[in-house]
């Protein structure tokens, strides 16, 4: 972990200056519609999202364990290095506040970045302002953590976890009422969820 002020560190997707942005997150609340356009389906392509992207960047093959769960919940685990996670001067770890603030890349500036689905990329933000709760667990080499999210906001610290030994990062969540979940079914996600740098595997409880 790399120790020093988080208002020094370059910001390439999000801000680690900024743990919590509210107007950021009710404005997505606001609008589930625009942000989850095909509802549920496409919170769970914007997840997958930033474990092809990781892949891609590291030049080999990602892999990506998508669960639906019997409470209506679904999981996405990945197996790659983990959300970076780094240490404050005072030793606490801090981890990129990727839930709770906007990707920069998304939401600063015009883009064309689109999803499988055909629908715009926005950022892992969306699915965790439209989840009635999140949890974010994340495993790195020097170490592993997690939190919980209601409607994108912390409402546990983050928290450490016994090691496996693997790297890698899982989310799960369960999508807002407001946001349908009609179209979300194992096999819909097989015939859309094509990613360049991910060997995917869908499994329904």
């Amino acid at each position: 972990m790399t120790t020093s002020d988080p208002a020094t560190w370059v910001t390439t997707t999000h801000d680690w200056a900024v743990t919590v942005d509210l107007a950021h997150l009710e404005a997505i609340r606001r609008d589930p519609a625009a942000y989850a356009p095909g509802g549920a389906l496409h919170l769970v392509l914007e997840v997958m999202a930033y474990a092809d992207e990781e892949a891609a960047e590291r030049g080999r093959r990602g892999t990506c364990v998508v669960t639906l769960h019997a409470d209506g919940s679904v999981s996405v685990a990945d197996g790659g290095r983990g959300t970076d996670t780094r240490q404050l001067s005072t030793g606490e770890p801090i981890r990129k506040p990727v839930m709770a603030t906007r990707d920069v890349r998304f939401f600063d500036t015009g883009h064309d970045v689109l999803l499988p689905d055909g629908h715009p990329r926005r950022g892992i933000s969306v699915v965790a302002a439209l989840s009635v709760w999140l949890t974010h667990t994340n495993a790195r080499t020097d170490g592993a953590w997690t939190q919980r999210y209601e409607h994108g906001i912390p409402t546990s610290d983050l928290l450490p976890v016994e090691p496996t030994g693997a790297t890698g990062t899982t989310v799960r969540f369960l999508a807002d009422l407001r946001v349908p979940r009609a179209g979300l079914t194992a096999e819909r996600l097989r015939a859309v969820a094509a990613f360049e740098s991910l060997d995917v595997d869908i499994r329904s409880e």
